[in-house]
């Protein structure tokens, strides 16, 4: 799916003006001020085999989605290779950073009072949402929250662009490469030539996240094509511009996952002395209370006996530990990273103003008047 923010750094270079003590002998000769070069153009990896890998895609791409060759061999050729993606997509924040550093980037303050003013302001329409799909009004809020800023970062990166970098240059990322991800962004930008045809798109004219994601809640063009529904009833789907359509696909997709309507997410859980560290291979719910308990590992509280797994997080205040339930698996389904999901868990509880049992009591601090 899903890219997750980028925080953008900008230097600034101030100058100080004053009045001199003493006029500045005027050189003999003219003195030649050097003229800033601009920065130099990023310069596409070639390999004895791109040319072949791009004829490849230019022919499997014209047989799935019936589009003429040649039409898809000029947009091609108008691609950019650039190498800030290759860098971006070689650095994720959920690789690098731990549940301290990370959450701190998406429940802040000023975010959660913003997502509790969009909920105010559109009540009526996303709550019209959640009663027909069964998935919470915050749930759909909060990943429109993490992935843009309800509309405020939407992204700037070409998305041809980006989706062809990554097709045929993604990053060898600690001396490994990795094909699977590459067969991952090969087959996304096929899906985006079929999305703009099917859609009326300008592919030329989209843009994105780094990683070719679109839209208020960043679709990738596989799920774009695949959940994105008209919400708005006005004959498109358009998950750049209809609040809407953004809402209902959302739902659409938690749904074509499996979320379960009424059904936990997560709850703490303590750890019995002496209890061994334990990680799951995946994130499935796929065990029983007992199970984990056998394990040294309980729920705080009470809870409903569903299939459940085990999240472990460093967090500001030391280990934590989570039992996650089948709709923390779906929300990983949007982002595989455990920590965007407990992320977008923690904002939707904070714009609902529900409590849970976060240790950094954010929810008491960033407490508004309900509307």
């Amino acid at each position: 799916m899903k890219n997750i923010p980028m925080l953008v750094m900008t230097l600034a270079l101030a100058s100080c003006t004053g009045t001199p003590v003493k006029q500045a002998i005027a050189p003999s000769k003219p003195v030649t001020v050097p003229v800033p070069l601009p920065p130099p153009a990023e310069s596409e990896p070639l390999s004895t085999d791109l040319q072949t890998r791009k004829q490849q895609f230019i022919a499997e791409t014209a047989k799935k989605y019936g589009i003429p060759e040649s039409e898809i061999s000029v947009t091609l050729s108008k691609a950019v290779y650039r190498q800030s993606i290759v860098n971006a997509m070689a650095r994720p924040a959920e690789s690098t950073r731990t549940w301290a550093q990370y959450r701190p980037i998406f429940l802040t303050d000023g975010r959660i009072r913003q997502g509790r003013t969009y909920y105010a302001d559109n009540r009526v329409s996303i709550e019209d949402v959640a009663t027909k799909s069964g998935v919470p009004s915050e749930m759909i809020l909060a990943i429109m929250g993490v992935e843009t800023g309800w509309g405020g970062n939407m992204g700037s990166h070409n998305v041809l662009d980006a989706l062809y970098t990554l097709a045929f240059h993604y990053p060898i990322i600690n001396g490994k490469p990795n094909p699977a991800r590459s067969a991952f962004f090969t087959d996304e930008l096929g899906q985006l030539f079929a999305l703009v045809r099917e859609e009326g798109f300008d592919i030329h004219a989209l843009k994105g996240s780094y990683a070719g994601a679109m839209g208020l809640g960043q679709f990738m063009p596989s799920s774009y094509r695949r959940y994105a529904v008209d919400g708005d009833a006005d004959g498109r789907r358009d998950l750049f511009g209809s609040k809407k359509d953004a809402f209902a696909s959302i739902a659409n997709y938690f749904n074509g996952f499996g979320w379960q309507s009424g059904k936990p997410v997560f709850v703490r859980a303590v750890a019995a002395p002496g209890a061994a560290p334990y990680k799951p291979e995946n994130w499935e719910a796929k065990f029983t209370l007992a199970e984990l308990a056998a394990r040294g590992y309980a729920p705080v509280r009470p809870v409903q006996n569903l299939p459940s797994t085990l999240l472990t997080l460093e967090g500001a205040q030391g280990t934590e530990h989570w039992i996650g339930f089948k709709n923390f698996w779906v929300i990983t389904r949007y982002n595989r990273s455990p920590m965007y999901a407990m992320a977008v868990w923690q904002l939707s509880q904070e714009i609902a103003q529900q409590s849970y049992g976060a240790p950094e009591d954010s929810f008491t601090s960033a407490q508004a008047p309900a509307k």
